[in-house]
């Protein structure tokens, strides 16, 4: 079986696929000095409660933003698995090309979700992925990665303003009933949630318009789920998109695609 880790700056996410399907998903939060031994104790506690032995496991791939802890999740594949993960961006050949003028700097989990789109969306595509911050990547109908957009993610947005106004609260984010508040949670609450249908829905206009063709948008991440129908400007959430780009790259990888 093939473990499959993801970790952004603020969770992380462990999957497990039997060949034929995901049998387990998981999140932690994202603590770059967290130790291999540590999150073998935590897997191994969690795949007892599942009822998967441990020894099942016997392929990895890791796509991570936070380098610090690739050392760590490294060494959990070598000590606890007894296999060489693939790590996205030193031993794994995409199989598109990354159009950028600094192709080292792009982020794993946008390389990966470039992979998992083109599977299922003809292109040209792009790709909203709402986390710590939001990118809006552009997919070229060939499936090469074109570049994209980088913006704070709406939990930075709230917490900012809480943290940088001593008379505003920490909210709730959630979609309000109005746009207009009548107090200041709910004016802070429409502010943030409309704002950021705001941002998306203008970024997605104008990437449209400097690209000159029709193009499908399809969003991801754990904050899309919130915001993805209350705009007509994303015409997919695919919450599954990234660990189908985790599998499509250890199947190529291993000569299993």
């Amino acid at each position: 079986m093939l473990l499959a880790i993801e970790q952004g700056n603020t969770n992380s996410m462990f999957a497990i696929h039997d060949g034929e399907r995901w049998v387990a998903q998981w999140r932690t939060a994202t603590e770059p000095n967290r130790t291999a031994d540590e999150y073998g104790v935590w897997l191994a506690q969690l795949m007892t409660m599942a009822g998967l032995p441990h020894e099942c496991l016997d392929a990895c791939i890791i796509a991570s933003v936070v380098p610090q802890s690739v050392f760590n999740l490294r060494n959990l594949s070598r000590r606890y698995l007894n296999v060489e993960p693939l790590v996205i961006g030193e031993n794994v050949e995409l199989g598109i090309n990354v159009r950028t003028s600094k192709p080292s700097e792009v982020g794993a989990d946008r390389l990966v979700n470039a992979v998992g789109a083109q599977i299922l969306y003809s292109g040209p595509l792009i790709i909203i992925d709402s986390g710590t911050a939001t990118t809006l990547d552009v997919v070229a109908a060939d499936g090469g990665f074109e570049g994209g957009v980088i913006a704070p993610g709406i939990h930075l947005s709230v917490e900012a303003l809480h943290a940088a106004a001593a008379k505003l609260p920490r909210v709730a984010l959630k979609r309000p009933d109005r746009i207009v508040g009548n107090d200041t949670v709910s004016a802070m609450q429409s502010g943030v949630f409309w704002g950021y249908i705001g941002l998306i829905e203008g970024m997605i206009a104008r990437i449209k318009a400097e690209y000159g063709q029709p193009m499908t948008v399809v969003a991801t991440g754990g904050v899309a789920s919130l915001f993805h129908d209350a705009t007509d400007a994303i015409d997919h959430f695919d919450p599954d998109l990234t660990i189908r780009g985790l599998l499509e790259l250890h199947n190529r990888n291993t000569g299993k695609g």
